[in-house]
């Protein structure tokens, strides 16, 4: 489980092709300080499993069919910045939401709308993922845990602390940048349940 709290903008070292899946190799001196095979690691937000450690700064993961097809991992290059984000330990700050690191699908930037010292930014969000974002909830962007300042039919709006515009991709991103989305697990869960009962 992750918090949305990035703790590091990575590099893209590199990204293999390997047909339906792929292997990606990123920098991240600090999330590979202490980090194990097997361990998980937020890539801009969608869970990876280290499957090599070379001793370099960097990992290597294997990004599989389902997570290609639902985020924007496939588009990355090598050069890309990612944010990063270790497993939260037992017994660490929860700073941010629930974060699975399951994404739900990829938004897109509509429009930015800079502030004396904040960014005011619409995203658009996929019709099936819309009824799960509501004002003042939580949504992870690319990893980053944020609050949904409003909701439109087919978009909703957050705002861009100074820290989150310095210290995650998020504050490079231009119009029509693709963003990975993981809408509130505990939203998924209600509806399910509430599904279930009616049945």
């Amino acid at each position: 489980m992750f918090t949305g709290i990035v703790e590091e903008l990575g590099t893209v070292v590199a990204i293999e092709d390997r047909g339906s899946d792929a292997r990606l190799r990123v920098h991240g001196a600090l999330v590979t300080s202490d980090a194990h095979l097997g361990d998980s690691i937020a890539v801009d937000g969608v869970c990876l499993t280290v499957s090599e450690l070379p001793g370099d700064g960097t990992f290597a993961a294997d990004v599989m069919p389902e997570s290609l097809r639902r985020t924007a991992l496939g588009g990355l290059v090598p050069g890309a910045r990612v944010n990063l984000e270790r497993a939260l330990a037992v017994g660490g700050r929860y700073g941010g939401h629930v974060v699975q690191g399951h994404v739900d699908g990829v938004g897109a930037i509509l429009r930015r709308d800079p502030g004396e010292r904040w960014d005011e930014v619409e995203i658009a969000v996929p019709p099936p993922l819309a009824r799960y974002v509501a004002e003042k909830g939580s949504i992870a962007v690319s990893g980053v845990s944020l609050t949904v300042t409003h909701v439109g039919d087919e978009s909703f709006g957050v705002s861009l602390i100074p820290t989150t515009l310095e210290h995650t991709t998020l504050g490079g991103l231009v119009v029509g940048s693709p963003v990975n989305l993981e809408v509130d697990v505990l939203a998924k869960y209600a509806e399910r349940l509430l599904t279930a009962v009616a049945r």
